[in-house]
């Protein structure tokens, strides 16, 4: 058994090095996963009022303090993507890379109430048929950012 140990010891190191190097990646949240979690909710289509104060607590947008003002999209994720080769507008912020869906877009809206007020966040929620607009990055080319509707 002693000399096992002296086998296993580089592999042991070998084993936490590469664990060293994977971890710190583990656990970060890519934009176009951030934007999937905060946006998206395809093939849904919100049954109730209720709906806006159940999604934005599990999709963890009232962690620390109450997200004022979110949308999500109940179209699919190829069809939201698809956004980001259509067209091309100014983002709110000036930045270039903003695009305009062709078509009109099932999304809910939900707004913080007056009343709200962290921990515990609440919201209206209202259905709506828009142009959504995204902001688009990356490799392949993917939305990133929630820009708004029109």
């Amino acid at each position: 058994m002693a000399r096992k140990s002296p086998v296993l010891l580089p592999w042991l190191a070998l084993v936490l090095l590469v664990l060293g190097l994977v971890q710190p990646s583990l656990g970060k949240e890519s934009p176009a996963m951030k934007f999937q979690r905060q946006h998206m909710d395809s093939g849904s289509s919100p049954s109730s009022s209720n709906y806006c104060n159940e999604m934005m607590m599990r999709r963890e947008m009232t962690k620390g303090w109450c997200k004022p003002v979110n949308t999500f999209v109940h179209e699919s994720l190829e069809d939201v993507e698809a956004v980001c080769s259509q067209k091309n507008i100014p983002c709110k912020n000036g930045r270039p890379n903003c695009y305009e869906s062709n078509s009109p877009m099932h999304i809910t809206d939900c707004r913080e109430t007056g009343s709200s007020k962290y921990p515990t966040c609440a919201y209206t929620t209202s259905q709506k048929q828009k142009h959504i607009i995204v902001a688009c990055e990356g490799d392949p080319y993917v939305p990133v950012h929630y820009d708004g509707s029109v």
